[in-house]
């Protein structure tokens, strides 16, 4: 193998290069040459390299001082550079920018996919994994972060609009459908400018909350997280999701779709304002209402799809029978529970004959209200007996509407069949999804570790940022057998190589193993070969020794 050079004139006098790597090779006893590669656009520092390699072939390594050639482990780099890969086609690294600031925010969403924690938490992440591949030119602490916080809920809205405007560019046409629910958030403390009694979802009594909105579009991509005080109603909070519709993404035709306990008559109003359409859900007294006003039909409660019209509003009704034997199988577990306990407490009352039947019978009493059967359980005493009776009046009528449910829009026929309208109901699971992965899944939510109502609210848009990136990322790895929390453990696992050759130091990146390779390939994510070398100062104000005793 060798490096031919030749040189020619053309017909206007100007002089032509060509730089050949070529070798020989003998066949039928005839020398033939043949091109291997075209370095005309390698430097003259490049073929000279070339050059010498090829002269001394068979002793490079004794060119070579090993002495000089230092290696170390470096940083956890594979879950970084999949995250960053993925936040960037997401368009998320574009929404936040390249100040700063925006780099800053970027880590702040990769970190909290990686490990959640605190900004401290944060800091000591990016001490142990590759952040500098962000373009990073100076250090930071958990100080800058806390700073970065009230410069992501100043941006807030400017972040979200490029995110909108990343996906209009993805979709030929603007959302005609927005799906919006809420959810809360509790705190173990109670000095968060958010926080306030109020409806616990969590069920978690005597706890201060922050109630969190996420709008959606029809894919369940979020589009919108907005935080409110803990005391919130549902509805108070669905006026400004109309407004983010038609004054910043600039909807002239929408359709929101809500729970029963959003989309209301004054929500339906605000709607007709702005000429959208809902659908939502009505309750089980309305559903009653119906009937006995003859709009509904209970004989048509069916597994089928039916529908209804009245007074321009549709109502798209059936029967789910898994679900009413699930009603059905918990009241009876709750009715055997009560009898249960009246077995014990004729036994206790047996065995002590001083003891009151009152007492017994408060307790049990309890018991029927703790589980809301009092309409057709009761208990009574009698000779110190107590007995359970069961009103088989009263539980048909509670039992009549088991599994059955009404979805109710003003959709014309026109624009959506009845079926459309039942799937894009059942697709607010795709938000009730989104909830359970930000709170109580990979993301952790909570616990809340900030204090003021800025902080508070960037921590809520950091969250749905990287829900986004966990999303992704559970569509690509749908078909490896792993978690995605699973397949980023893996990730952490690829580090880099600092390579140190005379005093000149460079990142290596090795080879991953076959697991991480199918992680990768299905992320459609390529690791580099190599980095440049970036000493970035990453530390802690706080430290962890000063808290031990």
């Amino acid at each position: 193998m060798h490096i031919t050079k030749q040189a020619w004139k053309s017909k206007n006098g100007k002089t032509y290069y060509t730089v050949l790597l070529r070798e020989s090779f003998r066949e039928e006893g005839r020398v033939k040459k043949r091109t291997i590669a075209n370095l005309k656009n390698c430097s003259e520092k490049d073929v000279a390299a070339i050059e010498f390699a090829l002269r001394h072939k068979d002793s490079l390594d004794s060119l070579i001082s090993r002495s000089s050639i230092h290696t170390k482990q470096g940083k956890s780099f594979g879950a970084v550079w999949a995250v960053y890969q993925i936040a960037q086609r997401l368009g998320i690294q574009e929404a936040l920018g390249d100040t700063f600031q925006g780099k800053l925010a970027l880590w702040q969403v990769i970190g909290r996919v990686i490990d959640q924690g605190s900004r401290l938490s944060a800091v000591r992440l990016a001490s142990a994994h590759a952040c500098e591949i962000l373009g990073f030119t100076r250090g930071f602490n958990e100080d800058d972060l806390y700073e970065n916080l009230s410069w992501v809920t100043e941006n807030q809205d400017s972040i979200e609009d490029r995110l909108f405007q990343q996906r209009a560019r993805n979709h030929t046409k603007p959302p005609e459908l927005f799906l919006y629910d809420v959810t809360s958030s509790y705190f173990e403390g109670d000095k968060n400018e958010l926080a306030a009694y109020g409806y616990n979802r969590d069920r978690k009594k005597g706890k201060k909350q922050v109630v969190m909105g996420l709008l959606c579009d029809e894919e369940g991509t979020p589009l919108s997280a907005e935080l409110f005080k803990g005391n919130t109603q549902d509805p108070q909070t669905f006026s400004s999701q109309i407004r983010k519709a038609t004054k910043r993404f600039g909807c002239t035709r929408a359709t929101f779709v809500g729970d029963r306990g959003m989309i209301k008559a004054g929500q339906i109003e605000i709607l007709d304002d702005a000429a959208f359409h809902y659908i939502t859900a009505i309750t089980k007294p309305q559903i009653e209402t119906l009937l006995k006003a003859g709009t509904l039909n209970l004989d048509l409660f069916d597994t089928e799809i039916c529908e209804v019209a009245s007074e321009n509003v549709r109502y798209i009704y059936r029967k789910n029978p898994w679900r009413a034997e699930e009603i059905a199988a918990t009241r009876q577990s709750k009715c055997s529970i009560c009898q249960q306990l009246i077995t014990e407490q004729n036994l206790y009352l047996k065995e002590h004959p001083r003891a009151g039947t009152a007492t017994a019978l408060k307790k049990i009493n309890q018991k029927i209200k703790t589980f809301k059967i009092g309409g057709w359980v009761s208990a009574t005493v009698k000779d110190r007996i107590l007995e359970l009776k069961i009103d088989e009046a009263q539980l048909y009528q509670e039992a009549v509407l088991d599994g059955c449910y009404v979805i109710k829009t003003d959709l014309p026929g026109q624009m959506a069949d009845k079926q459309t309208i039942h799937d894009r109901y059942k697709d607010l699971a795709l938000v009730e999804n989104a909830f359970r992965t930000c709170k109580t899944a990979h993301l952790e939510l909570r616990p809340i570790y900030v204090r003021t109502e800025a902080h508070t609210r960037a921590h809520a848009l950091i969250v749905m940022l990287s829900y986004m990136v966990l999303r992704e990322l559970r569509q690509m790895w749908k078909s490896i057998d792993m978690t995605v929390e699973e397949g980023i453990e893996q990730l952490k696992t690829v580090c880099t190589m600092e390579v140190s050759i005379s005093g000149k130091c460079f990142w290596n990146i090795p080879e991953p193993r076959k697991e991480i390779k199918n992680l990768l390939e299905c992320s459609a994510v390529k690791l580099p070969a190599t980095l440049p070398y970036v000493n970035l100062k990453v530390v802690t104000k706080k430290k962890l020794v000063h808290k031990r005793k």
